[in-house]
């Protein structure tokens, strides 16, 4: 079990378990029991983001919806996704669930924190699976909900395609976009007076990248925001680019960091560190860097 957190540190004592085996190499049984509670809020975040996702596009781009006959701006319905997912996705963050599982939802972020050796192998496989069945749930939940709304062609399960300008513009806006946003993150995570305001930045980006670059790729910087509306409105055509730009740009960034940092890596793999919620991440054996802006 694992004990109290000290209040004084903000850490816990690790169980012995981990600690014998070292988080980074415990199998996949053990990795299952210890942090299945994880596993299973990955898989809740991830669903009301896209159950979020697919009811405020109902709500915004359904022919039907009293907001669509008021809100007749396409740009003005992109800024009022914008307000509602950013709110969605500091909501989730500060959620017990998201202060406890690091509120990745995105298998770039969890991948990219792996390539940091901050995530387990083991726990990476598990987030990354749960994230991808939590958005197939969350927009299933949301066409139930909503009674088949979501599946109208206005609609589209809310789900984020290239523009007009084709792939190849999508594929890059995606990179730039979550090397951007994956940027920011290690930035203020790892900064000892912005780590508090880490998922703030996170969700101002998303917020401005709805607004003003959809029309680019549809905004996605997240893979399975991509395949939850394309496994049940079938639009599979373009799924590479939001499979493959999301990791390359947030692995990139990743690289740009340690190289800023001379090699040492980041302090943890949350979104929102300094809470009472166990963390496995850092329970786990880890040796913590100073954040910036902290003499050691």
């Amino acid at each position: 079990m694992f004990q109290a957190a000290n209040r004084e540190t903000g850490t816990r004592e690790t169980p012995r378990i981990e600690a014998k085996v070292g988080h980074g190499r415990l199998s996949a049984p053990i990795s299952l029991r210890l942090h299945w509670p994880e596993y299973l809020m990955e898989a809740g975040e991830t669903s009301v983001y896209l159950f979020s996702a697919c009811v405020v596009a109902t709500l915004l781009w359904h022919t039907h919806s009293p907001a669509h006959r008021f809100i007749v701006n396409d740009a003005i319905r992109r800024v009022w996704m914008d307000l509602m997912m950013a709110a969605t996705m500091i909501a989730i963050v500060l959620s017990p669930w998201g202060k406890q599982s690091g509120a990745h939802i995105n298998p770039a972020v969890t991948l990219t924190f792996y390539r940091l050796g901050k995530v387990g192998a083991w726990d990476a496989t598990f987030y990354c699976g749960t994230q991808l069945a939590g958005a197939v749930a969350g927009v299933a939940l949301a066409s139930l909900a909503l009674q088949g709304a979501p599946a109208d062609k206005a609609v589209r399960y809310a789900a984020t395609l290239p523009g007009n300008h084709g792939d190849i513009i999508a594929f890059a806006a995606e990179l730039v976009m979550s090397f951007i946003l994956m940027s920011a993150v290690l930035f203020a995570s790892n900064h000892k007076v912005l780590t508090a305001y880490t998922h703030h930045f996170a969700a101002m980006l998303i917020g401005a990248y709805i607004a003003f670059e959809s029309p680019l790729s549809g905004m996605s910087t997240n893979p399975p925001r991509t395949f939850g509306p394309a496994l049940l409105g079938g639009y599979w055509h373009a799924l590479w680019i939001y499979f493959i730009a999301p990791p390359l740009g947030m692995m990139g960034a990743a690289q740009m960091f340690l190289l800023n940092r001379r090699h040492n890596g980041p302090f943890c793999a949350k979104l929102h560190h300094h809470n009472d919620n166990r963390c496995i991440f850092c329970d786990s054996g880890f040796d913590l860097p100073v954040p910036l802006g902290e003499k050691a």
